[in-house]
């Protein structure tokens, strides 16, 4: 008994001992911005000033957001804050932000988004870094150039088809329609067809392995927001420990489908005009240009990982782009009405016929198109990471090498500075007087410098293809079903409506 309490006693000391020493530590670890006299928000022990977000209350976008509104009606230029006991950049004043992502790129070449390199399709443009992520930059580039995007267009338009034979069977329903999920069956397809090559068959099949696949990508629970913002911190540790952030069965999917279709092109010496035929050549015939990238061919390992991050990044943000787009104009009938007026009358000059040519023709779809992003951005922040010691110019203050950046695009984008009445639906924002007048970077959906999205020309293109092609041949409302007003979900990994968004739509 008297050895049990011994033992009992000395445990309790140890723990209380550890728990202090912890406590200590970080409290050590939050002084870091305060010793460097930069302005910071308090944060709480253990998840810094991320709390909401790592229990899984608000979507981390939103909580950045929040920290920007604080911290710019301080009138502060920039601010520290701090994700568990990692010190975090936070750039405000839109200058600072334009020297780190273009000017001064070459102090913030990477991302600080971590992953666990044991684990297959992390080896995708988005993750890789320094001379690595040079090489397949330049490699990738010809891929998404606008002669490319046009070559692509037919492939896209032929899936038009699919998407208005799904709403007339949504519509004979009578009953509100999800929007979110049409449209991202429909950006399946299209993605399947112009990456893999492949009929998604998204929108016929309820059951389709690629949208399941898809959902499963960007739906996350609790636990795994939790798990992914975790390995994003500690790399060291959640690779040592071999933490996924990818289910295994859709990334067995995946490598299974790139795999077999390009035994099977390689076999039966068949080509096709796709993203997966373009990164075939990177892999057999890699183009020699001296100076500008290494000349290695492509591993099979990393044209898989090029086209997961296609196939995932194209279809999600392009269909949340569509339905956060007709969200708002259900809402506003007269915008939407406008819109139309704008399609039917192009239309008039092509031949009634949705090509490449008439979408840039279409001017006030593109100022839709903007203002949606402006106030709905799938990707409501940019993450760089300091890679060389760095003077932030006008400031006493040098970052140091290693230390995260993370900008609030949402926080820019709903500044009155630069959006006067930012929560009204406006397109006029996107006017040319308007974009004239106001910073390069207030506007930053893809981001921008030599780090911007790739795949911008390509998600805008089939974005308004499928704005047009529902606008001229359906009249959309909210239906009661939609949450309001709108909220996004605490969880996943882009921008998405809570409850989804449920419209219904009358045929023209």
């Amino acid at each position: 008994m008297f050895i049990t309490n011994f033992i009992t006693t000395d445990l309790i000391a140890l723990f209380v001992t550890l728990a202090v020493l912890f406590v200590s530590y970080w409290k050590w670890t939050y002084k870091y911005w305060q010793k460097r006299n930069v302005p910071y928000v308090q944060p709480q022990i253990p998840f810094g000033n991320l709390s909401n977000s790592f229990k899984g209350k608000e979507y981390i976008g939103v909580s950045l957001k929040n920290i920007y509104d604080k911290m710019k009606l301080e009138g502060s230029k920039h601010a520290g804050i701090y994700m568990f006991n990692k010190s975090i950049y936070f750039p405000i004043d839109l200058d600072f932000v334009r020297n780190i992502i273009t000017k001064d790129f070459d102090h913030f070449v990477d991302r600080d988004f971590h992953s666990n390199k044991k684990e297959p399709l992390q080896g995708h443009l988005g993750n890789l870094e320094g001379t690595e992520w040079r090489n397949m930059r330049t490699k990738l580039t010809p891929a998404f150039t606008s002669g490319k995007m046009k070559m692509m267009f037919q492939v896209m338009a032929e899936c038009q088809k699919d998407l208005l034979t799904k709403m007339h069977e949504e519509c004979l329903k009578n009953k509100p329609i999800d929007i979110k999920d049409v449209l991202a069956r429909f950006t399946t397809n299209v993605i399947g067809s112009c990456a893999f090559g492949l009929d998604c068959k998204a929108l016929e099949d309820e059951n389709s392995e690629f949208r399941n696949c898809g959902k499963q990508i960007f739906e996350e629970t609790k636990f795994e927001t939790f798990k992914r913002l975790l390995v994003m911190t500690f790399p060291n540790i959640t690779a040592f420990f071999n933490i996924w952030t990818i289910r295994k069965h859709v990334v067995e999917f995946i490598l299974h489908i790139v795999e077999n279709t390009i035994e099977y092109r390689e076999k039966n010496n068949t080509n096709r005009n796709d993203f997966l035929q373009q990164m075939i050549k990177l892999k057999n015939n890699p183009p020699r240009n001296p100076g500008e990238h290494d000349g290695k061919p492509l591993t099979l390992g990393e044209v898989v990982a090029q086209c997961f991050v296609f196939f995932a990044a194209g279809f999600e943000t392009s269909s949340t782009l569509m339905s956060f787009a007709l969200y708002e104009l259900a809402k506003h009938q007269d915008i939407q009405e406008k819109l139309r007026v704008e399609i039917n009358s192009v239309l008039d000059k092509h031949d009634k016929q949705i090509t490449y040519d008439s979408i840039q023709d279409m001017k006030y779809l593109g100022q839709v198109v903007d203002e949606t992003l402006r106030k709905h951005p799938p990707a409501p922040f940019l993450n760089r990471k300091c890679v060389k010691e760095y003077k932030v110019p006008g400031e006493d203050l040098v970052i140091e090498k290693g230390i995260g950046v993370m900008i609030s695009v949402l926080g820019i984008h709903y500044d009155e500075e630069y959006y006067p009445n930012p929560t009204q639906f406006n397109p006029d924002h996107f006017s040319d007087e308007n974009k004239n007048s106001r910073h390069n970077f207030a506007y930053l959906p893809f981001g921008e410098g030599p780090r911007n999205c790739i795949g911008m020309r390509f998600g805008l293109l089939l974005s308004k293809l499928g704005l047009a092609c529902l606008i001229k041949n359906y009249k959309f409302s909210i239906n009661k079903k939609t949450l309001e007003p709108l909220r996004y979900k605490k969880n996943g990994r882009v921008l998405a409506a809570e409850g989804e968004i449920w419209l219904n739509a009358q045929k023209i």
